[in-house]
């Protein structure tokens, strides 16, 4: 039970930086120079000037409401209930910025700079958010519908429903503001698959040595995790040795590393990244 709820205050705390990376790229960085790199925020922002009928923020707060309908109905309560709060969350802080620090203009006159900024904090964000199996709203959620039902990855997803969005600024905030957008667009589609790529990331040993015994304790015994261990052959020699197979998060490789080289200092590992592991003790289906 404690670790149950370890975990879940670890999910809570993830989810909360993540929500705070995004406010930051967008309110600091995005909001200032007109970069219109898809989303909501996007759309209201481009609704509110062809369409002034409502102000962006109306138009936003009407869109977010009709996608967390969607995405409760699609995703099911949990994620749901996690978008619901991020989106919110996200919402607030803009707010609390605008309070606590309003800006009238961008913070510097180097628009590429800031648009360098806007997508690694937006995408470094959603990455994080995307891994706790939620969203901060908007046409995240539609991304997050065709990963579940296609064999669409993040990414990819949040490029196809964000590329009209973008291209609308060509008409609506000029040629260099529509510009930005869909370089920024393309950037971030293709980031936020390596950041969750990396956060998932683990190291993959093979071990072949004699003193499978002892390697074998320490792994399970200490770092707790499962071996498997077959007899292997090595046909040069003829000697007969065991092969170990086992899985474990990158901080613990470079302990797992050391101890196999205390233990057999003549034995072969080789090691190899990977960045899905699906089963107990990492990622469930």
């Amino acid at each position: 039970m404690k670790n149950v709820w370890k975990s879940k205050l670890f999910d809570f705390l993830y989810i909360n930086l993540g929500v705070l990376l995004i406010a930051v790229g967008v309110y600091f960085f995005k909001i200032p120079n007109g970069f219109s790199t898809g989303g909501v925020s996007g759309i209201g922002t481009i609704l509110g000037k062809a369409a002034p009928i409502l102000s962006p923020a109306i138009w936003m707060l009407l869109i977010n409401a009709v996608l967390l309908f969607v995405g409760f109905i699609f995703l099911g309560s949990e994620t749901g209930a996690k978008t619901v709060y991020c989106s919110l969350a996200y919402s607030g802080l803009i707010w609390v910025f605008e309070l606590i620090i309003p800006l009238k203009k961008p913070l510097t006159d180097q628009p590429f700079l800031e648009l360098t900024y806007a997508i690694l904090l937006t995408a470094i964000g959603s990455a994080i958010i995307f891994n706790q199996f939620a969203s901060s709203g908007g046409t995240d959620i539609v991304a997050l519908i065709l990963k579940k039902y296609t064999k669409t990855n993040v990414g990819k997803a949040l490029l196809y429903t964000d590329f009209l969005i973008a291209f609308s600024s060509f008409f609506v905030f000029g040629v260099k503001a529509g510009l930005f957008s869909m370089l920024g667009l393309f950037i971030k589609a293709f980031l936020v698959d390596g950041i969750i790529e990396s956060i998932n990331s683990y190291k993959y040993f093979i071990v072949v040595t004699n003193k499978h015994d002892e390697v074998s304790a320490y792994i399970m015994q200490t770092l707790h995790h499962g071996v498997t261990s077959t007899k292997a052959v090595g046909e040069f020699t003829g000697s007969q040795k065991f092969m170990i197979h086992t899985v474990c998060r990158r901080i613990e490789a470079i302990h797992l590393r050391s101890r196999i080289l205390e233990i057999d200092p003549h034995a072969f590992t080789i090691i190899t990244t990977t960045s899905e592991i699906i089963g107990r003790g990492f990622r469930s289906v």
